[in-house]
């Protein structure tokens, strides 16, 4: 309510409130406050986005950037080497020949004659079951050479024979199938029919250890058979 005051000409005059004791004012000032408080708060989530966004767009940038290094840096296989690579999968798979063997075969001279370097390589990235071709080693020395156990055990890890490691020959031997007394046989018919030897002297070069290596139990299994 507006106060009055009487002014010195003995009239009575109203005297207004000042505007900044009105409720309006107030009110409008509340509310032009809280606009520019709005305001800058918003600035400051933007402002915090956009750098979330470059930092985002930055390390996606520098992943592609270190993928594309990488790729570059990646140095292209000699001629030599794939060429090596697939003379050992053809022995490998082929011929099953193992590890050792197949390496012997690329660098030898009178082989594949390819360099140490080459080799290795090839052997580094050939994929080969050596345990398997073990396997299929004995199965041939068994079936059509007609050898003993213990001749095929050691052809499979000699120098000179196989050269499959010792576990692998371990694993062949006990998985191979074969009638070692039937060889038995076969052996000394061999030896009777195109060598005419005795049947003491058949015994003997089956049971020699630098002959047949048959057991003493096979080899009396051919004698007594081999008339058959």
């Amino acid at each position: 309510m507006a106060k009055k005051v009487t002014g010195e000409d003995g009239k009575t005059y109203k005297v207004k409130k000042p505007f900044y004791k009105r409720i309006w004012f107030w009110v409008l000032a509340v509310i032009v406050v809280a606009g520019i408080g709005s305001s800058l708060g918003g600035g400051g989530d933007k402002e915090s986005t956009s750098s979330a966004d470059t930092s985002e767009k930055t390390e996606q940038s520098s992943s592609k950037s270190k993928e594309k290094s990488s790729s570059s840096k990646k140095v292209d296989v000699p001629a030599e080497y794939k060429s090596a690579l697939a003379k050992a999968k053809s022995y490998a798979s082929m011929m099953n020949m193992s590890k050792q063997g197949v390496y012997d075969q690329l660098t030898s001279e009178a082989g594949e004659q390819f360099s140490a370097e080459a080799a290795q390589y090839a052997i580094d990235n050939v994929k080969a079951d050596w345990n398997k071709n073990a396997l299929e080693k004995a199965k041939s020395y068994a079936t059509t050479m007609d050898m003993s156990k213990q001749s095929v055990q050691e052809q499979l890890v000699s120098s000179s024979g196989e050269k499959f490691t010792q576990e692998e020959a371990n694993y062949a031997m006990g998985k191979v199938k074969a009638d070692w007394k039937k060889n038995a046989l076969a052996k000394a018919k061999s030896y009777q029919e195109d060598m005419s030897m005795s049947p003491d002297a058949i015994r003997d070069q089956l049971t020699s250890s630098s002959g047949e290596k048959f057991t003493s139990e096979e080899a009396e299994y051919a004698i007594q058979h081999l008339n058959d």
